[in-house]
């Protein structure tokens, strides 16, 4: 059974999931106090208003943080053995958790923190199953 709080949240981010389906990248915005913000929320963090809506995000970021999984992934990852994430930061106020895809040798050695990271859409398939961007080295 679904409860309300569950259905509401799926309302809620079912833009976002979309947009990345399509291989593009939104943030909710914030018309009251012009700010962009993520995760998606029912209220403004910043102005604590509900004027909100998606609006494309900006496709370049910083990497301020990541890791490399080669073991012990959490239960439904195992086949994605081995894979990064990390914690990329967006012009503005806008950071998030994020996939990071191999560099060129199939292996995360060349990622840098505070290095530029592009975001790189999956294809609709992970998308679906995974919805989280995935960001590639600049």
């Amino acid at each position: 059974m679904t409860s309300s709080n569950e259905a509401g949240m799926d309302a809620l981010t079912e833009p976002y999931r979309e947009a990345l389906r399509r291989g593009e990248l939104v943030v909710q915005h914030c018309k009251a106090c012009n700010r962009n913000i993520m995760y998606p929320r029912h209220l403004c963090p910043f102005c604590y208003e509900d004027q909100l809506d998606f609006v494309p995000g900006p496709t370049t970021g910083v990497l301020h943080s990541f890791a490399v999984h080669r073991v012990g992934s959490p239960t439904g990852f195992e086949d994605q053995l081995p894979y990064a994430v990390g914690i990329v930061k967006l012009e503005g106020d806008v950071q998030f958790l994020a996939r990071l895809w191999p560099d060129a040798e199939g292996d995360w050695g060349q990622y840098t923190l505070d290095g530029e990271v592009v975001f790189r859409p999956a294809d609709a398939e992970e998308m679906t199953a995974r919805p989280v961007p995935w960001f590639g080295l600049a």
